[in-house]
């Protein structure tokens, strides 16, 4: 048999790559700094490879460290996931994950099963509620939500690119024609995600319409219900072509054949601490693989 590497050094060298941070890999692990140093020390004199280059107490990966990540990072995950697989002890794994409403329905739900038939001991308790983002690290352990650019201090990675449309029943489509001008779109109700608030503003630069001012603009916290509001004839909903195309909703359709780049994109999110905790990190490469 050939012989292993030192696994505790191999966990101390992922989480310091990870994480970004020595200090950070350090108190993750419950070990002085010196104690860190030694386990990469002995990494290193097992591998033969400079895996850090080193000024005072940081560590930066060096290009061997970058390359021998990027081989063992993977068999790591793939041996903890066979572990798991034949583990009859291991305890249920749980999942708090704020997800909003319209991107469960549509995207996440419809995939879970494939997740499970993977992971069958990740389960996951789903909080729709508003103000995702600011309970990430609180009472969730990680979030799906809108932004425009997440905050810097939480791991983040984007899931899409989507453009704005405005779109409304089909009956009031027909009504405004395929082209509208500014002055029958005055006379007409907008309908706005409370979590896109720039997407109107956004649309309405790129049709050259800034001085619009409409006969109202309506708030709604849930995709799902503008779409239905847009479908019974209430107004012109500004969402994501994605939205559109994935609600299959027939009663829709589109105003102006033109693509505005949206503001907003789904994004995942945790504490860069918590993407080292099972849970988080077997959610994360799932999503991240499967294309959501």
């Amino acid at each position: 048999m050939r012989r292993l590497p030192p696994l505790r050094a191999l966990e101390a060298f992922i989480r310091v790559v990870r994480l970004g941070s020595a200090r950070s890999a350090a108190t993750e692990l419950g070990l002085s700094p010196s104690a860190l140093s030694r386990r990469i020390s002995n990494l290193e004199s097992f591998t033969g490879r400079k895996l850090f280059s080193r000024s005072g107490q940081t560590m930066k990966l060096t290009d061997e460290g970058r390359t021998f990540y990027d081989a063992v990072a993977p068999h790591l995950e793939s041996l903890a996931a066979a572990v798991e697989s034949q583990s009859e002890n291991l305890q249920l794994q749980r999942l708090r994950l704020g997800v909003m409403p319209l991107f469960g329905t549509q995207r996440l739900f419809p995939r879970l099963n494939e997740l499970r038939a993977v992971h069958p001991r990740l389960h996951l308790d789903i909080d729709t509620s508003p103000h995702l983002v600011d309970r990430v690290g609180d009472t969730l352990d990680a979030a799906i939500a809108l932004a425009v650019r997440p905050d810097p201090v939480l791991y983040s990675v984007q899931l899409d690119q989507n453009m704005v449309h405005a779109i409304t029943s089909k009956e009031l489509a027909d009504k405004l024609g395929e082209n509208p001008d500014i002055e029958a779109l005055r006379q007409q109700t907008f309908l706005l995600h409370t979590d896109m608030p720039n997407s109107f503003d956004a649309w309405k630069a790129a049709l050259g319409f800034e001085s619009l001012q409409p006969a109202a603009v309506d708030h709604f916290d849930s995709g799902q219900l503008i779409l239905e509001a847009a479908a019974q004839g209430m107004g012109i909903a500004m969402m994501h072509d994605d939205h559109l195309a994935r609600n299959k909703d027939p009663r829709l359709a589109k105003l102006f054949d033109v693509e505005v780049k949206s503001p907003y994109s789904y994004w995942f999110m945790c504490r860069p601490a918590d993407l080292e905790a099972r849970p988080v990190k077997i959610f994360h490469d799932w999503i991240v693989s499967a294309g959501l």
